[in-house]
């Protein structure tokens, strides 16, 4: 049986990191108090901030900037953010949505197969690397995609890159390197 390019595999992505700068600065007591689904963190000197819809928890600093977590598209992401910028501006604050870039993407796929993962790391012994002590998947590096692999022996693999397109990319590069070391039912 060879890798088909056909094979439709599902990814999921379940967390877009992202961040932004308001151009002002923040009072972060301020927010504490007068802003909604607000968590106020004194000793690490941070707000941290929740939106229903998209789902995101943003981490605000008093400097400004504010990352942002727990959105599902790059798409959402950019929303979120912008109404969080909008909601802390009914607060009272002069903010400007600027600067804003995805920095993070998690997303999971499942392949049919289960996979040999001491083979898998022989094969691309480089770039894979294999301690069954320390974690129970393969973590393979792609460097020009700016990605990591982390393959399990079930055939459940969890790729984080800097963009949903690298991280597409990550798992059409691995595919057929897995599909060599499928197991194979006896």
């Amino acid at each position: 049986m060879e890798p088909s390019n056909d094979v439709a595999l599902d990814i999921i992505v379940s967390n877009v990191v992202s961040v932004f700068r308001t151009r002002c600065h923040l009072n972060l007591r301020t927010i504490g108090l007068e802003g909604s689904n607000v968590i106020y963190k004194p000793e690490m000197g941070k707000v941290l901030m929740k939106l229903r819809k998209p789902r995101i928890t943003a981490s605000i600093w008093s400097s400004g900037k504010i990352i942002c977590t727990g959105a599902t598209s790059e798409e959402e992401a950019k929303l979120g953010a912008r109404r969080l910028a909008r909601c802390l501006q009914k607060i009272g604050f002069k903010v400007r949505f600027t600067d804003f870039k995805v920095v993070n993407v998690l997303a999971v796929c499942s392949l049919p197969f289960q996979i040999r993962l001491i083979e898998f790391t022989k094969n691309n012994r480089p770039i894979a690397s294999y301690e069954p002590e320390i974690h129970p998947a393969v973590s393979y590096r792609i460097k020009n995609l700016r990605s990591t692999v982390q393959v399990f022996s079930t055939g459940n693999i969890t790729v984080t890159g800097p963009n949903v397109q690298s991280v597409a990319s990550a798992v059409e590069q691995i595919y057929p390197l897995l599909f060599e070391c499928r197991k194979t039912r006896s």
